[in-house]
């Protein structure tokens, strides 16, 4: 596993989200790196800190003088003797670590749903390859994958036959990701099958803007274009995948 596989799963890894192949491999990685093995230590304490209330700090004299200027201007009958100022310190101090840890838990949770989201997706890849199931319906003609799907899903997915552009439309099957059914169109090329998922944007999980990711060996890319997901994932070489991503994005 490399340094960016481990970082990508070291969130997740932290709070004890992965599965034992994943903490296997995280741990077997840290052992031999020292960065990745500081990362991990880091966020245990920063873990550690929002959990024993470490991050609690005074706040500044100047607040002081900007709440109290503003109590005035909004009662000018007020008396600043009656103002407890430590109950104020102690809200501010409250408010911060509050905001601050938030903004921690949500983008730690964002990262754990997105890996736990690629998970799913490399699992149900292999899983075809595994059990070979790799199609529900085989054909290398568009016009019968396509229309398969048809009452299965409450979406038409795309089907076009690479062949001659050197990946062979193989079929397509039913999957199932993110709590929804998804299409799974396949192409193969040499000797490595590429899984296609598609799901329309406007359900299922989805993923920012395009991007492209390695993990666990595997190969992911994946874009949205009108109005629908695709995810492509193989063994096969980036370089290659690439060049499908580019066929079926025409």
């Amino acid at each position: 596993m490399s340094c960016r596989e481990t970082k990508d799963l070291l969130n997740a890894y932290v709070d004890g989200e992965l599965d034992s192949a994943g903490s296997l491999g995280v741990e077997n990685h840290i052992k031999g790196c020292a960065s990745c093995l500081a990362d991990v230590e880091n966020l245990h304490a920063l873990a550690s800190a929002i959990h024993n209330g470490a991050l609690r700090f005074n706040a500044p004299k100047t607040l002081k003088r900007n709440v109290e200027t503003a109590i005035r201007k909004a009662n000018p009958e007020a008396k600043p003797a009656y103002f407890n100022w430590r109950w104020a310190t102690a809200f501010a101090s409250i408010v911060l670590i509050v905001a601050a840890t938030w903004t921690i838990t949500t983008q730690r949770a964002a990262s754990s749903q997105q890996t736990q989201f690629v998970n799913e997706i490399i699992s149900s890849h292999v899983r075809s390859l595994m059990a070979n199931h790799i199609t529900d319906v085989a054909s290398s003609d568009s016009h019968t994958v396509k229309p398969w799907f048809s009452g299965k899903l409450d979406y038409s997915p795309p089907a076009t036959d690479l062949t001659d552009r050197g990946f062979r439309l193989v079929g397509g099957r039913l999957d199932y990701i993110g709590g929804r059914s998804v299409a799974a169109v396949v192409y193969q090329r040499s000797q490595h099958f590429i899984n296609l998922f598609v799901w329309p944007s406007s359900t299922g999980p989805a993923a920012d803007g395009e991007g492209e990711m390695t993990r666990q060996g595997y190969n992911l890319i994946h874009w949205s274009k009108s109005g629908m997901n695709y995810w492509l994932v193989s063994e096969l070489n980036l370089a290659e995948l690439n060049d499908c991503a580019r066929l079926l994005k025409e």
